[in-house]
């Protein structure tokens, strides 16, 4: 059993060098066009995430017909395909990479710090790895929590990828400490908030009006430890042939003496803000996720 996981954590990791190679030898443009073909492909090949976001998108866009929501899966496979053509030249020349990024309104990092730390937030929306990559290089490195890669020699290439400009990376499971060390020492926090959350760290908010078992601790960290809330984005805009670095206005909020629901009204603040940024560009959001997989009590299975 243990020579068979070290081969096949060998052959895993083989064949994701050999696809970042192929699709990274070519001019960036280039790769992140033969990344939209891949990503065209894998819809056409991935039965059970397809199935996924076909459930994910008749819940959050029931007033589409059938082609329409096709539609946007079909998009939902280009976007990560782009991302894979992108991700494939972070080992790149930075200003390469950055040719292909328009960063818009990074005064609102610098005008939300001043001296305090910061909550960087964003979604598994556009190109969310190149978020805190390119802010990092643009000069507000983050501490950014992750999940680690089941597969070590993967996590150690993207992780390579990750810190480059700058970043240190935090394992979700054991960053609590950390978290707050970063926040009072006046250092920029990154987290991703859209995925599906464990019930003992959760609590449901409407997420395009359904129930969704949602992360805290974003909010209890922001409340706690007095600290703003900036979401930031990287959407491809096919006009501009660009990802656009999005620096959002920070989220709005006043604590009172009542802390649990405060966690409960910036946490459903924070879904709405996501939900509106995944509405301006539905086809770029990660519909193959189990976001609803965590029910309320007593309610059956959506998948």
């Amino acid at each position: 059993m243990a020579k068979h996981g070290k081969l096949q954590t060998s052959l895993e990791y083989a064949a994701a060098r050999i696809i970042l190679s192929v699709v990274g030898a070519l001019p960036l443009r280039q790769s992140i066009r033969l990344g939209q073909l891949f990503g065209r492909v894998a819809y056409r090949l991935a039965g059970e995430l397809r199935r996924t976001g076909e459930i994910n998108l008749r819940l959050a866009f029931p007033e589409k017909t059938p082609e329409e929501r096709r539609e946007l899966l079909k998009g939902c496979f280009e976007s990560l395909g782009r991302v894979l053509g992108l991700f494939s030249h972070f080992g790149d020349p930075i200003e390469s990479i950055m040719s292909g990024v328009e960063p818009m309104a990074l005064e609102r990092l610098q005008a939300a710090q001043k001296g305090r730390g910061v909550i960087f937030c964003t979604a598994h929306l556009g190109a969310w790895e190149l978020t805190s990559f390119a802010v990092a290089h643009l000069g507000y490195p983050m501490s950014v929590i992750v999940r680690p890669i089941d597969n070590p020699k993967i996590e150690e290439m993207v992780d390579r990828y990750r810190t480059r400009t700058g970043n240190r990376t935090l394992d979700k499971f054991s960053a609590a400490r950390s978290m707050v060390k970063t926040l009072r020492s006046g250092e920029f926090l990154g987290l991703l908030f859209d995925l599906n959350a464990l019930e003992n760290e959760a609590i449901f908010v409407n997420f395009f009006g359904v129930p969704a078992s949602t992360n805290f601790m974003t909010a209890k960290l922001a409340l706690r430890s007095d600290v703003p809330i900036i979401p930031v984005f990287a959407p491809w805009d096919k006009t501009r042939q660009k990802f656009l670095l999005q620096v959002n206005e920070p989220i709005k909020f006043e604590s009172s003496d009542d802390q649990e629901a405060d966690v409960r009204e910036l946490t459903t603040r924070l879904t709405q803000h996501f939900e509106d940024q995944i509405r301006r560009y539905p086809d770029q959001w990660l519909w193959i996720h189990k976001r609803w997989k965590t029910r309320p009590k007593g309610e059956p299975g959506i998948y």
